[in-house]
Formats: structure tokens, sequence, C-alpha cells
């Protein structure tokens, strides 16, 4: 048992130390290639457009991004919306409501309701991609709130083999509360030296699920949208790329989003972000293998693919910490020990990789903003490791589960709440049980530690007891400030 609690440390943290080493080249491709300022090229001609809204319950935000897109500028007779409605509730009179005002205005709108909801998401874009007459799709969430220059700040960016033009997500209620100020500072790492640095050194990269244009015969070419991942943004794009086509990502171009504001809806788009991530990767990564591209850009993408189990690798570091310490004191292998420091060098590099992000998005940061953010950052995913190991582990070992929405509020001001009804359908699983008592786990550990006089593991173990605490607390009691 010792022998396995040592290797499973050993690995653990030796695979998290690699995929550190991935971000580091990451870092270092995103300072070698930053532009000073955007690049807006003129638009010189006006294909047909269709945007398509992927709508289900939202009755909270559907009217905002209806409006929004109606007020995007581009030549009417060239624009087309649909509004892809799988709603069984109030959602279809206000969206009915909407379509018919934009349609007085002279903006070509339908509201597209299928037969049933089968394929959730994928499938509703499908259904929607093979009525659509733009020769390019853009594609919101209902959270989001597309500025009126979306379509001449992107177009102008296709070439000929470019599928798919990502703009960066930005965050309508990042000060609504402490979550959502983590969730922006956590998103903006990936929308910046993620995305740029893939782009810049040829890697692979990703459609983000919204906030995007594609071509559409890219799509089609690909083999559409297909519902047998909970991201089917990430397995169409990989099928693309894989395919021959190019994606570009506009850093300096901004789509403002809603980030949500409890944690149990974090917890349901975390569950779907990386188990789908895990399905994807199961599925994509022999396809990879037995592609074209070089070897650096195939190690790259399974990195890519692969980046959800960093959760699965962080919990089990973190649970053979503890016993870790007991075993120290009957062995004399201090080698395990120097371990600790490979822990401690990826850590390093996570830092710098977010501090990276930090000045990236906002020149004037200083280490007071980047000191009040981080440590809470990390408190949150070492609380929802246990979470995410749980989806990683069901993505990999092929466990299905329906596509979950994350609900949304319209809420950017810290004096508007939530109120508990049945659209929000909050529950507590057993899970949240196992969390609560993780945290216990890991207060013993430093009480062990103490008494041993180890303080090697004692400010881990303390995020971590703090962590799980917390998200225990949050799941039980969401709507507490």
């Amino acid at each position: 048992m010792e022998g396995l609690i040592i290797f499973g440390y050993i690995f653990s943290v030796s695979v998290i130390c690699l995929f550190a080493m991935v971000q580091l080249y990451l870092i270092i491709q995103y300072n070698r290639s930053k532009t000073k300022g955007a690049t807006v090229l003129p638009l010189t001609k006006f294909p047909k457009v269709t945007i398509q809204l992927p709508v289900y319950n939202e009755k909270y935000v559907v009217a905002r991004l209806i409006d929004a897109v109606g007020n995007i500028q581009y030549p009417k007779d060239q624009l087309e919306v649909q509004v892809l409605d799988d709603s069984d509730d109030e959602t279809c009179s206000i969206i009915e409501n909407s379509v018919v005002k934009w349609k007085e205005k002279g903006l070509n709108i339908h509201q597209i309701r299928r037969p049933s909801r089968e394929g959730f998401k994928a499938g509703a874009l499908q259904y929607g991609l093979e009525q659509a007459s733009g020769e390019f799709i853009a594609i919101f969430d209902a959270d989001f709130i597309p500025n009126e220059d979306f379509l001449y700040r992107t177009l102008p960016h296709f070439e000929e083999n470019t599928g798919m033009v990502q703009t960066r997500w930005g965050h309508i209620n990042k000060n609504y509360n402490l979550l959502t100020r983590i969730q922006a500072f956590a998103l903006d790492a990936h929308f910046t030296i993620e995305q740029s640095g893939r782009l810049h050194s040829g890697r692979l990269i990703n459609f983000n699920g919204t906030a995007g244009i594609w071509r559409k015969q890219c799509i089609v070419d690909a083999g559409g949208w297909k519902a047998n991942t909970l991201t089917e943004d990430l397995d169409l794009s990989y099928r693309a790329q894989l395919k021959g086509w190019k994606f570009n990502y506009l850093e300096d171009t901004v789509s403002p989003g809603e980030l949500p504001t409890i944690v149990p809806s974090i917890k349901s788009q975390q569950y779907r972000w990386n188990k789908g991530a895990a399905e994807t990767a199961r599925q994509s990564i022999p396809n990879i293998l037995k592609s074209k591209l070089s070897l650096g850009t195939k190690i790259h993408g399974i990195a890519h693919l692969m980046n959800s189990s960093v959760f699965l690798w962080l919990f089990i570091a973190a649970i053979t910490s503890v016993p870790l310490i007991l075993i120290k004191q009957s062995t004399n292998d201090h080698w395990i020990w120097s371990w600790g420091g490979v822990f401690v060098f990826g850590f390093i590099i996570i830092t710098l990789f977010y501090w990276t992000a930090l000045r990236s998005i906002d020149k004037k940061a200083s280490w007071k903003h980047f000191i009040k953010d981080f440590p809470a950052f990390i408190v949150l995913t070492s609380g929802l490791s246990l979470h995410n190991s749980i989806a990683v582990s069901e993505g990999y070992l092929g466990i299905k589960s329906p596509f979950i929405r994350t609900p949304k509020f319209n809420l950017k001001k810290k004096k508007e709440s939530i109120k508990d009804d049945a659209y929000l359908k909050v529950s507590v699983s057993p899970i949240v049980f196992l969390e609560g008592l993780l945290s216990v786990y890991f207060i013993s550990g430093i009480l062990i530690g103490i008494y041993f006089r180890e303080f090697g593991f004692l400010p881990w173990h303390l995020l971590l007891a703090i962590g799980f605490g917390f998200v225990f607390y949050k799941s039980l009691m969401p709507f507490t400030k």
C-alpha cells in the first residue's frame, strides 16, 4: 500500500509538471507573437451570413440576446437570424414576441422549433444548419451580447482556407461576486495565452461554443455537428482542422457574456466542459496520431485535449499527500521528497501563466490585483477537483450523460439577486457531502503535519481544506453572500 501511495503521488506530480511545461511553452509563444493594438481589416464584400442562437429555457436573457443581434451592423438583405428554440417554458412566447418586433423592423429572423430536443445543442445547430442560407454561420449562446460591429471585425479575417474565427469572451458581470471574478480570471488566461499561443505557434485551437463564426462549408466538410460528446464545439474543431481547415483567433475583438454566479451553476458548466473534453480526447486522439500533422502539433493537440485530466492528477496528488507524511516517518527513502520540488516548479509556472494573462488583459494590474485573485482561484480549483475528476473519469470511461445547460439570470449589479425557483433546479448530490468530508480530511493532514513537524504540505493542505469546505458550503447554501 505504501508503494502504491508513493507511486500515485510521484506519477501525478510528474504529469502535472508536464502540463505546466506545455503552459510555459505557450507563455513564451504568446510573448513572442504579441502584437500592439487591434487589427481591424476593411470589409470589402458582404457575403450572406446566418446567425444561430441556440436557446433552451432562457427566459431571463433571450430578449436581451435577440435585441443585441438585431442591432448588429450588416446589410439586412445579407443577414439571416435563426432562433433555435428548444424551450418548453415561457421562453417560447418571449422569443415569439421578440421575433415579431424585429421582423417589423425588417430583420430576416425566424423562430425555429424542432419536433424533439434530440442531440441537445449540437442537434439544434445541425437542424438549423440544414435550413441556413448563409455562407457563414455565426453562433451566440443565450448569455452573450454581441457587439454591433461583430461581423465587420470577424469576416475580413476569413481567407480561402479559413474555417472559423473565434473572438475573446468578455464578462459583463465580472465584479458581481467572488465567484464571477475568479471565473473571469481563469477564462482570461485561456483566451489570451492559450488561444493566442497555440495560434501563433501553428498549433490546433478550438471554437469555444459561442462568439465565433464558421464558414458553412467547413462545418459540412467536417461532418456537421454531432452530439456524441458534451463539447460539440471542441469535437467539431478538431474534426475540421484534421480535414485541413485553418482557424483564426482575434484576441482584440471582445464579445461580452454572462458568468454563472453560484457554485451549483459553475459545477454544471465545469462538469460539461471537463467531461466533454475527455470524451473528445477519447475519440480524437487516435485520429491525431494517424494524421499528417507534425510531431510537435500532435503533442500539443493531445495535451490540449487532455488538459482537463489535470484535475484528476491534482486530486490524486492531494489525496496521497496526507498518508505520505506518515510514510515518511517509517522510511529512509528521502529521495521521495525531492518530488515536492517538481510540484513547486510546476506551481511557479502556473503562477507565471496567470500573471502574464492578467497583465495582458489589464496593463494597469499590479501584484496586489494578482494576490487578490490568484489564491482565490487556487482555492476554488482545489475545491472543484473531486467534482471535475469524476467528470473527466466518466468521459474517458465512455459513461454517457445528458447535456445540462448552465442557467443565466441577466445579473450584473451586486444588489441584484437570484430567487430559488423551479427554473434554477438546485439539487444536492452525494458528492457534495464527500466534498465536506474531504475538507475534514485535509484539516487532519494539517494536524498530522504539525504533530510530526512536517510543514512541507501545510500550505497546500490549508488551501485544499478551505477549497473543499467552501465548495461544500456554497453547494448547500448557494445564495448566501
